[in-house]
Protein backbone atom coordinates (compact mmCIF):
# COMPACT_ATOMS: atom_id res chain seq x y z
CA UNK A 1 0.00 0.00 0.00
CA UNK A 2 2.85 2.41 0.77
CA UNK A 3 4.22 1.96 -2.75
CA UNK A 4 0.94 3.17 -4.25
CA UNK A 5 1.07 6.23 -2.01
CA UNK A 6 4.65 6.92 -3.08
CA UNK A 7 3.63 6.73 -6.76
CA UNK A 8 0.87 9.25 -6.08
CA UNK A 9 3.33 11.52 -4.22
CA UNK A 10 5.69 11.30 -7.18
CA UNK A 11 2.81 12.30 -9.46
CA UNK A 12 2.00 15.29 -7.25
CA UNK A 13 5.64 16.41 -7.28
CA UNK A 14 5.59 16.37 -11.07
CA UNK A 15 2.28 18.21 -11.15
CA UNK A 16 3.72 20.87 -8.84
CA UNK A 17 6.65 21.31 -11.22
CA UNK A 18 4.38 21.71 -14.24
CA UNK A 19 2.13 24.25 -12.55
CA UNK A 20 4.72 26.37 -10.70
CA UNK A 21 7.97 26.37 -12.66
CA UNK A 22 8.60 28.87 -15.46
CA UNK A 23 11.61 27.27 -17.14
CA UNK A 24 10.70 25.15 -20.17
CA UNK A 25 13.22 22.42 -19.33
CA UNK A 26 12.03 22.22 -15.72
CA UNK A 27 8.49 21.77 -17.02
CA UNK A 28 9.77 19.05 -19.34
CA UNK A 29 11.44 17.24 -16.44
CA UNK A 30 8.25 17.56 -14.37
CA UNK A 31 6.24 16.02 -17.21
CA UNK A 32 8.71 13.14 -17.32
CA UNK A 33 8.29 12.62 -13.56
CA UNK A 34 4.51 12.47 -14.05
CA UNK A 35 4.97 9.94 -16.83
CA UNK A 36 7.24 7.74 -14.73
CA UNK A 37 4.85 7.84 -11.79
CA UNK A 38 1.95 6.70 -13.97
CA UNK A 39 4.09 3.90 -15.43
CA UNK A 40 5.05 2.84 -11.92
CA UNK A 41 1.42 2.83 -10.84
CA UNK A 42 0.44 0.65 -13.81
CA UNK A 43 3.27 -1.79 -13.11
CA UNK A 44 2.22 -1.97 -9.45
CA UNK A 45 -1.36 -2.71 -10.42
CA UNK A 46 -0.22 -5.74 -12.42
CA UNK A 47 2.02 -7.09 -9.66
CA UNK A 48 0.71 -9.92 -7.48
CA UNK A 49 2.53 -11.09 -4.37
CA UNK A 50 3.53 -14.71 -4.70
CA UNK A 51 2.77 -14.82 -8.43
CA UNK A 52 5.02 -16.50 -10.93
CA UNK A 53 6.04 -15.64 -14.47
CA UNK A 54 3.05 -16.03 -16.84
CA UNK A 55 4.63 -18.68 -19.04
CA UNK A 56 2.94 -22.05 -19.41
CA UNK A 57 5.22 -25.06 -19.55
CA UNK A 58 4.72 -28.79 -19.12
CA UNK A 59 5.51 -28.62 -15.41
CA UNK A 60 2.97 -25.87 -14.64
CA UNK A 61 0.30 -26.93 -12.16
CA UNK A 62 -3.38 -26.20 -12.73
CA UNK A 63 -3.81 -23.79 -9.79
CA UNK A 64 -0.66 -21.72 -10.34
CA UNK A 65 -1.00 -18.01 -9.52
CA UNK A 66 0.41 -15.76 -12.26
CA UNK A 67 1.40 -12.10 -12.42
CA UNK A 68 -0.76 -10.11 -14.86
CA UNK A 69 1.36 -9.46 -18.00
CA UNK A 70 -0.93 -6.89 -19.65
CA UNK A 71 0.03 -3.89 -17.47
CA UNK A 72 3.68 -4.75 -17.98
CA UNK A 73 3.25 -4.72 -21.75
CA UNK A 74 1.34 -1.44 -21.58
CA UNK A 75 4.07 0.14 -19.48
CA UNK A 76 6.76 -0.97 -21.93
CA UNK A 77 4.78 0.62 -24.76
CA UNK A 78 4.22 3.78 -22.70
CA UNK A 79 7.95 4.06 -21.99
CA UNK A 80 8.75 4.02 -25.71
CA UNK A 81 6.05 6.57 -26.51
CA UNK A 82 7.14 8.74 -23.59
CA UNK A 83 10.72 8.73 -24.82
CA UNK A 84 9.57 9.96 -28.21
CA UNK A 85 7.41 12.73 -26.77
CA UNK A 86 10.18 13.81 -24.40
CA UNK A 87 12.62 14.08 -27.30
CA UNK A 88 10.06 16.07 -29.28
CA UNK A 89 9.43 18.45 -26.37
CA UNK A 90 13.18 18.92 -25.88
CA UNK A 91 13.52 19.81 -29.57
CA UNK A 92 10.67 22.33 -29.23
CA UNK A 93 12.36 23.83 -26.16
CA UNK A 94 15.61 24.26 -28.06
CA UNK A 95 13.76 25.93 -30.95
CA UNK A 96 12.02 28.26 -28.49
CA UNK A 97 15.39 29.26 -27.11
CA UNK A 98 16.76 29.87 -30.60
CA UNK A 99 13.82 32.14 -31.43
CA UNK A 100 13.31 34.01 -28.13
CA UNK A 101 16.73 33.67 -26.40
CA UNK A 102 15.07 32.61 -23.13
CA UNK A 103 13.58 29.55 -21.47
CA UNK A 104 11.20 31.59 -19.30
CA UNK A 105 7.60 30.88 -20.27
CA UNK A 106 6.32 34.27 -19.13
CA UNK A 107 8.81 36.16 -21.30
CA UNK A 108 7.97 33.95 -24.28
CA UNK A 109 4.27 34.75 -23.81
CA UNK A 110 4.99 38.50 -23.73
CA UNK A 111 7.05 38.46 -26.96
CA UNK A 112 4.42 36.83 -29.24
CA UNK A 113 5.81 37.26 -32.65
Amino acid sequence: MIVFVMAIVLFLIGLYGVLVKRNVFKILIALSIIEYSVNLLFALIGYRRGGTVPILTEGTKAGTFFVDPIPQALVLTAIVIGLGTTALLAAVAVRLYEKYDTYDVRKIRKLRG
